[in-house]
């Protein structure tokens, strides 16, 4: 540190603070390359330029230096090979003859290593098509722990950085915001995940293209043949027309993250269009469309929209309904919420139902089972009732025989003895004799 900022210094002091203007510096052809991949540092500046030098952060000595071939001509620093070394933020600065100018921007140079973990992905929140004044936000994620994410932009001078967040175990994000939108927004981005103390990056995502509608001032019509409202299985086409000369027409769908879809246009009865085919239609092509055009010069530039076309698809079995309402790149978060409700619904009912059936199944059980038990009548309070003797019966007499019993109780228990069942009187048995082996049946009779 100690000698950048002595290199710093003496440059310095070969011209006045603020007399010489900056130079420019960009990559070529990106910011990002993979290992092993060439990359060439440019650097630009005033016409009295006459030697550019590069340094890297944290160096003192540049580590490259070149004359321009003729004035206001930019320089090339190339790098046949990139290697880790190469990796970092650098700056330049140009000789004139008042002295040196101002360093330039930095610019980080991100190694891209395939060693490191999955690709993240980027998506748009609002969509792909922005208009002038929307705040624009992209966000990077994946299932990797990564510790940074930085975002790229083709053609782009810059790469910011961002540290992750951890919504869950085992995934990282990060939310890019930049601001609202205007036609510098317009272009090519990707995303890089890092993690700490490596100056190595992985594969860059997938390309997110950001367009920006209503540069252009021409508005197209869309159309739909048969007609809006079709049947499951049939085909549909859209057609996209515009009477200004261009070469690229997109087709958008409301409520979705993905791309929109583009072609190129044929000139035909004076008119520049598109025909954008769905064969055969299903419930999942339902929903609002929109069109616009562009030039393939600058893609990321778009028209006014189209007025909106709805399209109905009826006819459909149950099992499409159903992969409508769980398609969320097609209906979006909002459209589900409905069917949701409806779901929740039926299930708490249903729920409530079978805790209702299980009660009664329950209940009418218990009540069976009192139906074919014995029955005790409590006495009085207050009332002590007389020991009551306990007695065979025989078919000519009720009462023949009788014991005492102790327990106070208003409940007669009646013994029948299947072996004294008789005409005859049977004398009553001692207290010692043990109890008859034989079965004995007991019925409860209560006193009123």
């Amino acid at each position: 540190m100690f000698a950048t900022l002595t290199a710093l210094l003496c440059l310095a002091s070969y011209f006045p603070p603020g007399t010489l203007p900056k130079p420019t510096i960009w990559a070529e052809p990106g910011s990002v390359i993979s290992r092993g991949k060439p990359v060439a540092i440019c650097g630009q500046g005033t016409l009295e330029a006459k030697e550019y030098l590069v340094y890297g952060e944290g160096s003192s000595v540049p580590w490259d230096r070149q004359q321009p071939l003729k004035p206001k001509a930019k320089v090339r620093f190339s790098i046949p090979y990139r290697e880790e070394r190469h990796a970092g933020r650098h700056r330049c600065y140009y000789l004139s003859p008042t002295g040196w100018s101002e360093h330039s921007d930095a610019l980080e140079l991100v190694l891209t290593d395939e060693s490191v973990s999955g690709k993240p992905s980027l998506l748009s929140q609002q969509g792909s098509i922005m208009t002038f004044g929307q705040n624009l936000t992209l966000q990077c994620l994946s299932d990797i722990s990564y510790d940074r994410f930085a975002l790229s932009k083709e053609g782009g001078h810059n790469l910011p950085q961002r540290l992750s967040e951890r919504p869950q175990t085992g995934c990282s994000q990060a939310d890019f915001l930049l601001g609202r939108v205007s036609l510098s927004h317009g272009g090519r981005y990707r995303c890089y995940g890092g993690h700490k103390f490596s100056s190595k990056w992985s594969t860059p995502s997938d390309p997110l293209d950001i367009l920006v509608a209503g540069v252009l001032p021409d508005t197209p019509s869309l159309s739909v043949q048969p007609g809006p409202t079709v049947a499951a299985g049939e085909n549909v086409t859209l057609l996209c027309q515009t009477r200004s000369q261009r070469d690229i027409l997109f087709l958008s769908k409301e409520g979705t993250m993905v791309s929109p879809l583009r072609l190129r246009s044929k000139y035909q009865a004076q008119q520049y269009q598109a025909q954008f085919s769905m064969s055969p239609v299903t419930s999942a092509h339902g929903g609002t469309y929109r069109c616009y055009s562009s030039f393939s010069t600058s893609p990321y530039k778009l028209s006014h929209p189209s007025d909106a076309l709805e399209l109905m698809v009826s006819g459909e079995r149950c099992s499409s309904k159903w992969q409508q309402w769980l398609n969320h790149d097609i209906t979006g978060v909002q459209g589900l919420k409905p069917y949701q409700n409806v779901l929740i619904g039926i299930s708490v009912a249903f729920v409530l139902l079978l805790f209702l059936f299980v009660l009664l199944l329950i209940r009418h059980r218990q009540q069976g089972k009192c139906r074919t038990s014995d029955r005790w009548v409590p006495s009085s309070p207050g009332r002590q009732a007389a020991p009551t003797p306990t007695t065979y019966l025989y078919p000519d007499s009720p009462l023949i025989q009788a014991a005492a019993s102790d327990a106070p109780q208003d409940v007669i228990y009646a013994q029948l003895n299947h072996l004294t069942l008789g005409r005859k009187t049977m004398p009553p048995s001692s207290q010692s004799e043990e109890p008859p082996a034989e079965p004995s049946v007991y019925s409860a009779l209560a006193i009123h």
